[in-house]
């Protein structure tokens, strides 16, 4: 016998083409170093794979996983190929959580379609074609989910950067928080700056065109004060009365404070109902503060999210009809 037939190759196969066997979980990969919060919020866990947190049942709001695997699978793979075989048998495009039996796992990868991860040139749109994750959990076994939240492999988003114009590297965060809601100030609107220096932000808010008016008790870089369209305002941004600024397309905060602290600011800020869009950074200062994450998650039509180019903070995301939440 000869070119892999006989027997063995057909128990080999009609194993391999068995059907997966449904986990019934959700599957929650973890941003990195931050495994801790992510349990801490989940609660119960099944299992654990690394970062791939395994939870019974469908979603949790998990503001702290990077990527959401959507009823992920258990699949038998006794070879490469047939590993290989059994996740193009459910779709076409995968992205690799390569955690453990790492020269196996990229064996497979290498035999399935190539799947562009090229940094993105902002302000261009997230991708469209459906993107599954998946896993080595021993060698002859892996899970796999079809879905997945994030357009990016693993939930990392990369961009080609800008190493000169903007003061420091904020900007990345606002880049992807505006890549992920597909929506982004245009040229003319209105946006408040809250906690503005040295001025990244405002940076991506001029370059789009955008009117930014600038708060923050320290002064921006000499830059960003001299682009166009930006006017600073020193002081605090707890002081400032929506009343007296009037009405904005965008509130954007990236202020150093406690999260409870910028919950009153907001809360104060949407009682006024003179902003209709929101983006703000919750810095946690010490222990995490997942009583009042809580809390901004259930604010009616928003998103909170833990985003790659995030440290120890979360981003809250607020549209003017935004139908999402947690």
């Amino acid at each position: 016998m000869s070119g892999g037939a006989g027997p063995g190759a057909d128990r080999e196969r009609e194993q391999a083409e068995a059907p997966p066997r449904p986990l019934g979980q959700t599957g929650y990969l973890a941003a990195a170093g931050f495994e801790a919060e992510l349990r801490e919020e989940l609660g119960e866990i099944a299992a654990e794979h690394g970062r791939l947190f395994l939870a019974d049942g469908p979603p949790r709001p998990a503001a702290w996983a990077q990527n959401l695997w959507l009823d992920p699978v258990e699949i038998t793979v006794p070879s490469i190929a047939a590993a290989a075989r059994g996740l193009r048998a459910l779709q076409r495009n995968w992205a690799l959580y390569d955690f453990t039996l790492h020269r196996r796992a990229r064996l497979i990868a290498g035999k399935l379609p190539h799947v562009s991860a090229k940094p993105l040139v902002f302000p261009a749109a997230a991708p469209t074609a459906p993107l599954g994750g998946w896993c080595l959990a021993a060698p002859d076994r892996l899970i796999a989910a079809p879905a997945t939240t994030s357009p990016f492999p693993n939930g990392e988003i990369a961009f080609v950067e800008d190493r000169q114009a903007p003061p420091n590297r904020a900007y990345l965060k606002l880049w992807e928080a505006l890549t992920l809601l597909g929506q982004r100030p245009g040229p003319g609107e209105r946006c408040l700056d809250l906690g503005a220096s040295p001025g990244g932000w405002s940076w991506v808010l001029a370059t789009l065109g955008a009117r930014v008016i600038a708060v923050d008790k320290a002064p921006l870089d000499p830059r960003i004060f001299a682009m166009a369209g930006v006017e600073w305002r020193q002081g605090s941004a707890f002081a400032l009365d929506p009343a007296e600024i009037g009405p904005v397309d965008w509130l954007f905060s990236d202020v150093v404070c406690y999260p409870a602290r910028l919950l009153t600011l907001v809360e104060r800020w949407l009682a006024a109902g003179t902003v209709r869009n929101f983006v703000c950074t919750l810095k946690f200062q010490g222990p995490t503060d997942h009583a009042t994450a809580k809390r901004f998650a259930a604010i009616p039509g928003s998103r909170l999210a833990h985003l790659f180019h995030n440290k120890h903070e979360l981003t809250w995301m607020k549209l003017a009809g935004m139908k999402l939440a947690g």
